[in-house]
């Protein structure tokens, strides 16, 4: 039997009139989902612990099958893997986004806005390059910046103290003095990076070209080293992880699982979609993997962007240009296989950030029928009367049956 886990981060949402009271899960055009669904399982998991904030570092963490509660110890740190930090007991892990900012002549910096917590998705190219210019400036014994995927960076604080600083996708439209980190150090190079990045000439090339500026560092989701289980040790599966983002690929490498590379794959709307479902074949049928998990950043992303087509878009791509390729090779292959479907955390349109519902999972079997011909979506999920209140255990339900 080979498993596989399609994940559309962000992907859950809530009904919108302009939908006709649909969301864009129900309202997408998803024939290899609907047809899944004929004889999978439908049903409601929760991956956000009560009390955990809902980030999909936390809900991730659960997917997989590791308890948030034991396992999480900050999101940056995670990613701080994928990139090769060797990261110190003593060490604190801090993402360093590259953000647009408003950039109003004359005001202090705690009195702009924030514009876009991705800066338009900008390339990881030009975004080293506008790490590179302020890496120079702060640098030193305790500070030291690596360079990350497209805005996701990361800061290593020597001895730091565990920041709660509010993630910029959180705030969008918001003046952004109230939250700012306390910490003075911090604060200070956020304040500086703009005095820096803002005229940077990539920058200035970034606006002529309609797009927004780079033009601050944000830090938030601080954390120690993690020490996940082995996810071999733990589930007897041979697994390997498919994404564009490093966050999934830190907990892949936390948790001794293969991490593919896709070249094109963003975490974008126009990311490397056949790429990854070919990767993920490839994994499962010809190098011997057990497990495969296939992380999809787009709809999460277009969530953020409050951009409704872009939405429905980034889901019916998952279903036409992830799932059934997937689903056409293994199928021909012959073997077994089970696919779990599903969100990490719903990013409805309405707020542009992250929510702690329990989110619809669709439980494939290419051996026998699980469910009740039940159509995929947030309704059909909540009105299944199947709930997995504790969301880490849902692999044992893949995996085990």
């Amino acid at each position: 039997m080979k498993y596989a886990v399609i994940l559309g981060d962000g992907m859950a949402d809530e009904p919108i009139h302009a939908l006709g009271g649909k969301t864009p899960l129900a309202f997408a055009h998803t024939p290899m989902m609907d047809q899944l669904s004929q004889t999978g399982e439908v049903g409601l998991a929760k991956t956000i612990p009560t009390g955990m904030k809902p980030g999909s570092d936390t809900a991730n963490l659960a997917v997989l099958g590791y308890d948030p509660e034991i396992y999480y110890s900050g999101r940056s740190p995670l990613e701080a893997l994928s990139i090769g930090v060797d990261m110190l007991p003593t060490d604190i892990a801090l993402r360093c986004n590259t953000v647009t900012i408003s950039d109003e002549p004359d005001i202090p910096y705690a009195k702009r806005t924030i514009i876009d917590h991705s800066a338009d998705e900008i390339s990881t190219e030009d975004s080293a390059v506008l790490m590179e210019a302020v890496r120079p400036v702060f640098e030193n014994e305790t500070y030291h910046f690596y360079v990350g995927t497209s805005y996701r960076h990361c800061l290593i604080w020597s001895k730091g103290v565990v920041q709660d600083i509010t993630p910029p996708h959180d705030i969008l439209g918001k003046v952004i003095g109230d939250y700012l980190p306390e910490d003075p150090v911090l604060r200070g190079m956020m304040e500086k990076s703009f005095d820096i990045l803002n005229q940077h000439p990539l920058n200035i090339a970034r606006a002529k070209a309609g797009k927004n500026k780079a033009n601050s560092l944000w830090f938030w989701g601080a954390g120690t080293r993690p020490a996940l289980s082995s996810f071999t040790g733990k589930t007897g599966k041979k697994g390997a992880m498919v994404s564009a983002v490093d966050l999934l690929k830190g907990i892949a490498v936390g948790a001794g699982m293969q991490v593919l590379h896709v070249e094109g794959a963003t975490g974008g709307l126009t990311t490397n979609y056949e790429g990854k479902a070919a990767a993920a074949a490839k994994a499962l049928l010809q190098d011997g993997n057990d497990f495969v998990y296939i992380h999809v950043e787009a709809p999460d992303e277009m969530g953020h962007q409050g951009i409704l087509e872009h939405k429905v878009q980034a889901i019916e791509n998952l279903d036409r240009r992830v799932i059934q390729p997937l689903y056409e090779a293994l199928r021909a292959s012959g073997e077994a296989f089970r696919l779990l479907i599903m969100p990490d955390h719903p990013t409805p349109l309405r707020l542009r950030t992250h929510t702690s519902d329990p989110v619809p999972y669709l439980l494939y079997d290419s051996t026998k029928t699980l469910g009740k011909g039940l159509l995929y979506s947030e309704e059909t999920a909540q009105n299944s009367g199947i709930y997995i209140e504790k969301g880490y255990t849902l692999i044992d339900h893949l995996l085990n049956g």
